[in-house]
C-alpha cells in the first residue's frame, strides 16, 4: 500500500528519490509474485533474502527523504508503516 501511495502521489513527479524508494518497493514485490503464485516457499524466500537488502535500502532512503519531501500525516504515516513492515519481513526472513 506504501508503494502505491508514493507512485500516485504528486510528489513523486518531482522528486527522483522518491520515485527510487517507488521503483525499489516494486522491485521486491515484483521478484516475489512467480514463487508465490508457484506455491513455491523455498523460491519465495530464497528471492525474499536475496532481494531483502533493496527493500531495506529503499525504506532507508524514505525515512530519510520522507521529512523533505512533505510533512503530511499521509507520508508520516507511510514511513512508520514501511519501516514496521521491512523490521518485520527482515525477522521473518532472518528465522527461516
Amino acid at each position: 500500500m506504501v508503494r502505491t501511495f508514493l507512485k500516485h502521489s504528486e510528489e513523486a513527479e518531482e522528486d527522483d528519490e522518491l520515485r527510487d524508494v517507488h521503483r525499489g518497493l516494486y522491485d521486491f514485490a515484483l521478484s516475489l509474485g512467480s514463487p508465490f503464485q508457484a506455491g513455491d516457499a523455498t523460491a519465495y524466500l530464497k528471492q525474499a533474502k536475496k532481494k531483502l537488502s533493496k527493500l531495506q535500502k529503499a525504506r532507508n532512503l524514505f525515512l530519510e527523504i520522507q521529512p523533505e519531501i512533505s510533512s503530511h500525516t499521509n507520508f508520516q504515516m507511510a514511513a512508520q508503516s514501511l519501516n514496521e513492515s521491512v523490521i518485520q519481513i527482515s525477522t521473518l526472513i532472518e528465522e527461516s
